[in-house]
């Protein structure tokens, strides 16, 4: 991408955003912090991101219904959920299904850093694609109008 990748990191430890921040900005990433669910969605309403990182247990919601409500306003965003509980049956099966990927606590940057990197690879080829589609949907509307403005134009005198 052209522009600098911007990120939110959503979680309520104040050690872990200071920890995940400072490793994404060495990076030369853009990052923005929430530390509930309703802030984080806040922020998207005004921001455009990336990338978001969230930790499953919020003070608010979990993860899974902050991603839920995340993907009626803000699709394209790449969800890489945090969680510490892996196994945890408290979730249902399809909330695992909303997220992009999953990086369990503790993690090594450089893990992190990767599934950042394939998210950005995987968002820009579906950017392609869709600005692919959307152009070629209007060079063939365009094709239409015009085929109908000559047809109609032949029958007027």
């Amino acid at each position: 991408m052209t522009d600098r990748v911007r990120i939110l990191v959503v979680d309520d430890n104040d050690m872990i955003l200071e920890s995940l921040v400072n490793i994404l900005e060495n990076e030369g990433y853009l990052t923005s912090i929430a530390k509930t669910g309703k802030e984080a969605i806040e922020i998207t309403e005004k921001e455009f991101f990336n990338v978001i990182l969230i930790d499953v247990n919020l003070p608010d919601m979990t993860g899974f219904d902050l991603i839920s409500q995340l993907n009626e306003t803000t699709p394209i965003i790449k969800k890489l959920i945090i969680t510490g509980f892996p196994d945890t049956h408290i979730f249902k099966d399809d909330d695992y299904k909303k997220a992009d990927a999953f990086l369990v606590k503790p993690f090594d940057p450089e893990l992190l850093l990767d599934f950042i990197d394939q998210n950005i690879r995987q968002q820009e080829k579906e950017l392609k694609y869709t600005k692919k589609k959307i152009i070629e949907h209007i060079k063939t509307r365009v094709r239409d109008l015009e085929a109908k403005n000559h047809i109609q134009g032949s029958f007027s005198c």
